[in-house]
């Protein structure tokens, strides 16, 4: 496996299956998001481990190679450097890596592209990831090792959503001493997760500072993108 700084969103022993808001219409450009993951995974996944070396530190976000740290970072082969913000968003570790950030992308994702419209929910979405990237950039400017994962865009969605609809109901698996499903408020919810990121939960490799950063850019741009004034769910 390539060694890589994950931006994962699942947390144990939490995870969500649905929440309780409708939808207007369809969510083509989250499922066009989602299946865009999923198929640049199966992609890896056929690759020799020395292509996808290449893939991941050609595509992945490496902070030393951006900021000039790095003593000696080879030219680019695939895509300008600062492209990596984005390219990394679209690279995955493991089917478990993949599968949470795809999850919560889909349950939270489709309720902010219907308040945005998707091509406003494509930009927002595009630029939480660039900034939560550039917040990890920033945590670890000297690291040579590929930061990879949707979740920075993800978590600027779970702002969002932490924002507009922060009485929705979430349905959520949860896993300690028994199993069972229990209906959290989003606001509960959330702010678990973001205390966790605060905390370092997440533990040795996740990129919690993605987490951070794009969670923040979340709660912050949402209403510069609503394509009018609308009241908090």
């Amino acid at each position: 496996m390539v060694h890589a700084v994950r931006e994962s969103m699942v947390e144990p022993p939490l995870l969500p299956l649905r929440d309780d808001i409708p939808t207007r219409r369809t969510p083509y450009l989250t499922l066009g998001l989602v299946g865009l993951n999923l198929a640049v995974f199966i992609y890896q996944i056929v690759l020799s481990p020395p292509r996808a070396e290449a893939l991941f530190f050609n595509l992945g976000l490496v902070p030393a190679w951006l900021t000039g740290l790095a003593p000696q970072a080879p030219p680019p082969e695939f895509v300008p450097r600062p492209l990596t913000l984005v390219t990394s968003m679209f690279l995955h570790a493991d089917l478990f890596h993949v599968g949470g950030n795809m999850l919560y992308l889909w349950i939270f994702g489709n309720n902010i592209e219907d308040a945005l419209g998707p091509a406003r929910f494509l930009v927002f979405y595009l630029l939480g990831g660039i900034l939560a990237g550039l917040t990890q950039l920033a945590a670890a400017p000297a690291s040579v090792i590929p930061v990879i994962g949707a979740s920075g865009g993800v978590a600027a969605v779970l702002g969002a959503y932490l924002m507009l609809y922060p009485r929705a109901r979430v349905s959520v698996l949860f896993w300690f001493i028994f199993v069972q499903v229990v209906r959290v408020p989003a606001v509960i919810l959330l702010g678990l997760w973001f205390l966790l990121q605060v905390l370092g939960a997440g533990g040795a490799g996740v990129a919690v500072m993605a987490h951070i950063g794009g969670f923040v850019a979340g709660l912050l741009m949402i209403r510069l993108f609503l394509p009018r004034p609308r009241s908090l769910y």
